[in-house]
């Protein structure tokens, strides 16, 4: 039998953003304790009314709940109540001290006082005009918000993501989720196909509409460029989305071909009976790119205007050494050719030589750029030339207004030569921007070590490059004298050859190394023993500071040693700060290390970029982020775009350097454990590294030297006169073979 029960919002115990199931105490009258209350109440608040239907139950560990089958909210009219919603975060310029103070003043009234009198509000401490103008914006938003936000809580939207849709489509906002709800997908950071897809069925979208087809294809087309790739195979993709959508693969063909025919997508024949499936962006910048190499390479070099004799002298009057034979063959190459590529492991002299080019080429009177693909790398490109050097996206002046790079093929670079460091980290969309931008005068030098992991983003750019023998490119293979004294450097070395690490004995406590293995096969002991070695061992005997020089590297994101629980964990013994916000699932202290994880280009700011929370305000309803010395402030609202960074994954951590690094192997992450991961995660060391786990994952690991192909055709394209576009289906026809 359903019972009502009502009462006032205390506070919420958990809430799963994905289902919104909701565990959250109620102060109920005539009761002594707070209520228990679970089930799926998107959008409430602290200080709310809710009144829920529903029954009691007694849970086996939690004791006696109220499990809520539905709901109702509506404003507060006790103080406790009042004060509890006014400092809960939904009024910017309102926060909890904020909100007692109100209280105190104004009592019971005191959002009458807001709707009706608000130029009282000036009597209270803190509100001048300013903070006045803005309480009162955000209280009209709120009444306008407020129809919104009962319909979209009512299907399944939590407060978090229905200011968000507010916030994009204003007043609108009901119109299109009932026209499109698929638009949220792709028009709001953080909502994804699978809410929107629920929300779909709730404002009564069939299960085979064309619409939801289409969104369907799409989003598997996404996920497929968030496993590297920058394209799928026609068959693959219906089959990917047949069993995502449950519908008929009839409806799919459909949904591909209105796809095609409104350039959302495009297909290409491979020949063979392959077929490709490019979401329209990465066809074109795949395509862009590999005819602007091509189009870079056909102009003739000019090579700076010196002889081999005064260029040794240069060199070795700037730097103060002497290249080795390798180098040298690097130098002149980068001197005589348009393009070129200089790869190789650590302590190989990529360094130096790059120093050696920007010499000879200053010299000579050139202008050079230098760029990156993240802030911190660039910041040490910079460091070790003593010369400038930007993200590439910085580089290329993103213009937010009208949403381009403002640098591009006619408004090009100021530069005689561009170089590039860190290039196995560049995606195809990145690298065709670059490219783009880069002058047909210029000279373009690309720098990476070709067995790191590739880019977070689609396309596999420097291996394709070298493999279509288009650019002359420059293996540097020796290890210098002072790199093998290094046990990081030649551990790196023998991992990318498939040979275990060399693991000293030593029996003498005072004995520091510089890389260690530590044997451990339960996932919970591993998980003590990181705590161990951050918050004790390493600093103690390495001196060396827990947030700013270790960090943690995780294959996966799941399981007890995965960077989602490994955060967690070390958020809880590194940061005792009290001063915390909660949000969208996630805890927030002031002095967590946090990562962006989406390129924000109106704040600056790039995915997998490591900042400090510096402070939390909860009147403005921001925290703000240091990342190199640079303040960034966020809204509460856009809080998703942040995850805590003690730990992160291998990926996320190219381009960066690290006092130490701790990266646990365990047979768990099976699926992800490959000799290029291992690689990449100990050549990010400059003074430590730990590995702990099992002998076992590691020697699976090292013989794992076939990761996951990345779907592109950038190296067909290159090594053919025509980049095949002729080839790109024509959807006004009918597509034959295996599209049918």
């Amino acid at each position: 039998m359903s019972e009502t029960l009502k009462g006032h919002l205390e506070r919420i115990v958990y809430f799963n953003e994905h289902n919104h199931y909701t565990v959250a105490k109620l102060n109920v009258m005539g009761n002594p304790e707070l209520v228990t209350v679970v089930g799926q109440l998107a959008g409430i608040a602290p200080g709310q009314v809710l009144k829920l239907s529903g029954a009691w139950e007694t849970h086996p560990k939690y004791g006696q709940q109220f499990k809520a089958i539905g709901y109702s909210v509506s404003l507060p009219a006790q103080i406790h109540g009042i004060e509890k919603y006014l400092g809960s975060g939904l009024i910017k310029g309102i926060g909890p001290e904020m909100a007692k103070r109100l209280v105190e003043r104004f009592g019971a009234k005191a959002l009458e006082v807001i709707e009706r009198s608000p130029d009282d509000l000036l009597d209270v401490e803190g509100i001048g005009e300013k903070r006045l103008q803005m309480i009162l914006r955000a209280w009209e938003d709120q009444r306008d918000i407020r129809d919104v936000m009962i319909f979209l809580q009512g299907h399944g939207v939590s407060t978090g993501y229905s200011a968000k849709i507010f916030k994009q489509y204003g007043q609108n906002a009901i119109r299109v989720v009932q026209e499109n709800p698929y638009r949220l997908a792709s028009d709001i950071f953080g909502i994804g196909f699978l809410i929107a897809d629920r929300i779909a069925e709730k404002v009564g979208i069939a299960r085979n509409a064309v619409i939801r087809a289409e969104a369907g294809i799409l989003h598997v087309l996404e996920k497929m460029s968030d496993e590297g790739h920058v394209f799928g195979l026609y068959d693959e993709l219906l089959d990917r989305a047949e069993v995502l959508l449950e519908i008929d693969r009839t409806a799919l063909k459909t949904a591909v071909r209105n796809l095609a025919a409104s350039g959302r997508i495009v297909l290409e024949d491979f020949g063979g009976g392959m077929t490709a499936v490019y979401l329209k962006a990465f066809h074109a910048a795949e395509v862009g790119l590999a005819n602007r190499l091509k189009a870079l390479l056909s102009v003739p070099s000019k090579r700076p205007g010196m002889d081999i004799r005064r260029i040794e002298k240069l060199v070795l009057h700037r730097l103060a050494i002497m290249l080795s034979k390798e180098q040298w063959v690097g130098l002149q190459t980068a001197l005589s050719q348009k393009v070129s590529i200089i790869t190789g492991g650590p302590g190989t002299g990529k360094t130096t030589l790059v120093k050696a080019i920007l010499a000879v080429f200053e010299a000579a009177g050139k202008q050079v750029l230098l760029c990156a693909p993240t802030g911190r790398a660039a910041k040490r490109l910079s460091e070790i030339t003593g010369h400038e050097a930007k993200t590439i996206h910085r580089l290329l002046a993103y213009n937010f207004k009208s949403g381009g790079f403002q640098k591009n093929e006619k408004a090009p670079l100021d530069a005689d030569v561009v170089i590039v460091d860190e290039t196995s980290m560049v995606d195809t969309f990145l690298m065709y921007h670059l490219v783009k931008a880069v002058p047909m005068t210029a000279v373009l030098i690309l720098v990476g070590d070709v067995f790191q992991l590739p880019s977070v983003g689609p396309g596999n750019v420097l291996r394709d490059m070298i493999d279509s023998e288009q650019v002359p490119v420059v293996f540097l293979k020796e290890i210098f004298r002072q790199a093998r004294e290094s046990l990081i450097i030649v551990n790196a070395h023998r991992i990318n050859q498939g040979f275990p690490p060399t693991i000293p004995n030593s029996n003498r406590d005072d004995t520091l190394q510089d890389f260690y293995f530590i044997q451990q096969e339960d996932p919970e002991k591993v998980l003590s023993t990181i705590l161990e070695l951050c918050c004790e061992r390493i600093p103690d005997r390495f001196k060396l500071d827990p947030l700013s020089d270790i960090q943690v590297l995780s294959p996966m994101h799941k399981g007890i040693v995965g960077t989602m629980n490994l955060n967690r964990v070390l958020q809880q013994a590194l940061n005792p700060s009290d001063d915390t916000i909660e949000r969208i699932g996630r805890t927030f202290k002031r002095g967590d290390k946090v990562m962006q994880i989406r390129n924000n280009y109106a704040k600056d700011v790039f995915n997998g970029d490591i900042g400090t929370i510096s402070q939390i305000d909860r009147d403005m309803q921001r925290i703000t982020v240091k990342y190199e010395g640079r303040a960034v402030d966020y809204q509460f609202v856009d809080l998703d775009e942040l995850v805590l960074a003690y730990a992160v994954s291998v990926h996320k951590s190219q381009g960066s350097e690290y006092g130490a690094v701790i990266l646990p192997v365990m047979t768990q992450h099976f699926i992800l454990l490959q000799r290029n991961l291992i690689y990449t995660g100990v050549t990010r060391a400059k003074e430590l590294v730990v590995l702990i786990g099992t002998k076992q994952a590691l020697a699976i690991a090292l013989r794992n030297d076939r990761p996951q192909k990345r779907m592109t055709r950038l190296c067909h394209r290159m090594r053919n006169a025509e980049c095949g576009i002729e080839k790109i289906r024509n959807p006004k026809h009918e597509i034959r073979n295996n599209i049918k």
